[in-house]
């Protein structure tokens, strides 16, 4: 197959933990032709089919030079196996308008893994209302005085924004309601920016699971990533520790519920974050983790990954 990755610069990978990498070099040992673009390398013409400059990459084994780049032309989306949409976070208008150019794709007869329409309907953080019973209390408002209410139902609460990503702008706010005012001003600008508020979850000093679902099903593995010293944020951008370990019989459970739901949608890979017994996000854009849990575990999620991607490119 010639996979396209529609994912940041390649120049800016950091593969010994990029998930994305990881998916290329397993498809590359399959046999696979690998070739990636930005969004911003996309076009579309009117009377025309969207395309995109792409280019056509190996992977070297190389730590540094880790791709040589044997030709770079314009081709049209349609014309590839598979379009594999890997752009980190933030869903900002630019990621919007991306979908939408890959909506198009798929009416031309493109492939798009995840479905761009799945991924406009599901924001990582506002996809987990559908799902109240797997949630701790949680409360999506611009209005200060919804959110003062919450804090003071509540006591020890948890304040993010809803386009935030690597845990950016995460506010813990206790009792004592202290830099309350100030934290809300931040995060919803005068009342012109919804914020997210969640119920704190003392469960976090155990780590903030990420659970992989691929085409339905939950990887054996989560990485717990554990908050270190004073920090409440497990998030390994944010410095916390990434321990892998077998998912428990409820986080199986949750996942197998919440996968088998969004894949009819057209979400071929989730990562669920789950502190205790609480899903937080589900992650739909770029989820990640896929080489933490192989090192530790040696449970190949890319490899689980290429086998649903062929699957369903199949179907």
């Amino acid at each position: 197959m010639q996979i396209l990755f529609v994912a940041d610069p390649l120049e800016s990978f950091v593969i010994y933990k990029d998930s994305t990498f990881a998916m290329m070099r397993e498809a590359q040992r399959r046999g696979h032709q690998i070739v990636a673009c930005e969004p911003g390398s996309m076009s579309w013409e009117s009377g025309g089919k969207v395309t995109a400059r792409v280019r056509f990459i190996t992977l070297t084994g190389d730590k540094k030079q880790w791709f040589d780049e044997t030709e770079a032309r314009s081709m049209a989306l349609a014309e590839f196996d598979a379009v594999v949409m890997r752009k980190d976070p933030p869903f900002d208008s630019e990621y919007f308008y991306a979908t939408h150019l890959l909506s198009q794709a798929e009416r031309e007869g493109a492939k798009v893994f995840n479905k761009p329409q799945a991924l406009r309907e599901h924001p990582e953080k506002l996809a987990i209302m559908e799902f109240a019973h797997f949630i701790s209390p949680t409360l999506v408002t611009r209005t200060a005085q919804d959110i003062r209410a919450f804090h003071a139902q509540h006591q020890d609460i948890i304040l993010k924004p809803l386009d935030g990503m690597g845990g950016m702008g995460i506010f813990r706010v206790g009792p004592d309601e202290r830099n309350l005012g100030s934290i809300i001003e931040t995060l919803n600008r005068g009342g012109a920016t919804s914020v997210m508020v969640q119920k704190f979850l003392p469960d976090i000093v155990q780590g903030d699971k990420r659970v992989l679902i691929i085409g339905g099903k939950p990887v054996p593995y989560c990485l717990a990533r554990i908050p270190q010293g004073n920090e409440v944020r497990g998030n390994l951008a944010a410095g916390g520790k990434g321990v892998a370990q077998p998912l428990s019989n409820e986080d199986k459970a949750i996942a197998e519920t919440i996968g088998a739901k969004l894949v009819q949608r057209g979400l071929l890979l989730i990562g669920l974050d789950v502190i205790g017994h609480n899903v937080t996000e589900i992650n739909v854009t770029s989820p990640t983790c896929f080489q933490e849990i192989h090192d530790q575990t040696g449970c190949d999620v890319a490899a689980l990954f290429v086998d649903a991607l062929e699957l369903a490119a199949r179907a």
